[in-house]
């Protein structure tokens, strides 16, 4: 797929079928996010990937907006890893950048996914944490539903001009 279809292509994507999203494809996108710039070329991420459907079908039980969940046929949890962490916070803007890379792969893949937030919401990172056994030095940042979509969404067009300012305010 050319970049920019797969750049303005990708939405949100919260309706799936029931076919199986296949290992190469997961193995492509997790490529695809630890491709992303971190700093100091540190990548303190860690992924979970959830295929399991007890799993999946518990998420909203954690997540107040995760009921996606129950027709995904996958997730990937976005997670920061302090113990890799040299340079202190910028673990989140490093997890932003590989959830969006994440997000593009999907797109480029064929398949639908949605970006569900976890950090820095507590009762939700305890529920995701506790839920796929994350040791304590792991943070639970982001949550990728993925499947085929059943819906189908345009491409968007948020291009605001009057959100740039050149040089000064």
């Amino acid at each position: 797929m050319e970049f920019y279809n797969v750049l303005f292509g990708r939405r949100s994507i919260r309706k799936y079928s029931g076919q199986l999203v296949p290992e190469q494809s997961i193995q492509n996108i997790l490529k695809a996010a630890m491709a992303a710039p971190s700093a100091g070329n540190e990548q303190p991420w860690q992924f979970v990937v959830i295929r399991e459907r007890k799993v999946l079908d518990a998420i909203p039980n954690v997540h107040p907006y995760a009921d996606m969940m129950k027709e995904a046929q996958a997730a990937i949890l976005v997670c920061g890893d302090i113990s890799l962490e040299r340079h202190e916070g910028y673990w989140v803007q490093d997890c932003a950048a590989a959830t969006q890379n994440l997000l593009l792969a999907v797109q480029a893949e064929g398949l639908g996914g949605v970006w569900l937030g976890v950090y820095p919401r507590e009762p939700r990172m305890e529920g995701i944490k506790e839920l796929v056994c994350l040791p304590a030095h792991v943070i639970p940042f982001s949550l990728i539903a993925l499947g085929y979509p059943v819906e189908e969404k345009g491409p968007s067009n948020r291009f605001k001009p009057e959100r740039i300012h050149t040089d000064r305010w």
